[in-house]
């Protein structure tokens, strides 16, 4: 299993949320480019940037600090997630040097469209499961849909995607611990890569989510950030569990 260190762009600067809540944030630099550059120095071998401001407007708005970053470190792999809801957007960001873009609300209101993207760069795109309560959320985590995530997860089934990020709305930011029976219930539903979001705050947890080999990765934010251990001693925990 990989540790992905993330990067949540809010009115440019790397801050983090407390469940999902817009109006809950911590600054943790001002620099997205340092932060990035930290990240890849301690070891990581993915970066996961969401631009929050996107995931609200419904449109890339912190594209071009993004967009320096992949061009900055061109020989890393980076994901990006956070308002690409059209074709060109995710397009945009993959021929200029992402190497995969995330996409969950633009899954439940515009799925020919994914279909569309996953037939011109296959492999790609990654889906986005955003669950609060055992519900998908969208646009930014502010509206809710009727889909459970397995139910979102099987209209993609024949698509050739990368992998699928589950996030657990309610655990993101709090430190609480993952919620290792859903993420690990929907992994059964599939055998893409899954990757783990929200409230890892201990060794323990990242040793707990390497133990399954139905768990590709796990994306740790405030956990850094508040050094409750270091992105290289969670490299080592999840790489002597796998």
């Amino acid at each position: 299993m990989i540790v992905i260190p993330a990067i949540d762009l809010k009115d440019g600067k790397c801050v983090r949320l407390r469940g999902g809540k817009m109006d809950e944030v911590t600054v943790f630099s001002d620099d997205p480019l340092e932060t990035s550059r930290i990240w890849f120095s301690e070891g990581a071998e993915l970066l996961h940037i969401v631009d929050l401001d996107g995931a609200v407007a419904g449109r890339p708005i912190n594209d071009q600090s993004i967009l320096s970053i992949a061009k900055e470190f061109a020989d890393k792999r980076i994901q990006v997630g956070g308002g690409i809801r059209d074709f060109s957007s995710a397009a945009h960001y993959i021929e200029n040097g992402i190497s995969r873009v995330i996409m969950g609300t633009a899954a439940v209101k515009d799925p020919e469209m994914l279909k569309e993207f996953c037939n011109e760069y296959p492999g790609q795109l990654i889906l986005g499961v955003d669950s609060l309560n055992g519900y998908v959320k969208t646009d930014g985590w502010i509206q809710s849909s009727k889909l459970k995530p397995e139910e979102l997860l099987s209209k993609f089934k024949d698509l050739e995607l990368a992998g699928v990020v589950y996030t657990d709305i309610s655990r993101d930011g709090m430190m609480s611990g993952p919620n290792f029976e859903a993420t690990l219930s929907l992994s059964r539903e599939t055998t893409l890569p899954v990757i783990a979001s929200g409230g890892v705050s201990n060794l323990d947890h990242i040793k707990e989510l390497s133990s399954s080999s139905r768990i590709y990765g796990v994306i740790c934010g405030r956990a850094l950030y508040e050094k409750k251990f270091t992105l290289k001693e969670a490299i080592k925990v999840a790489s002597q569990s796998s």
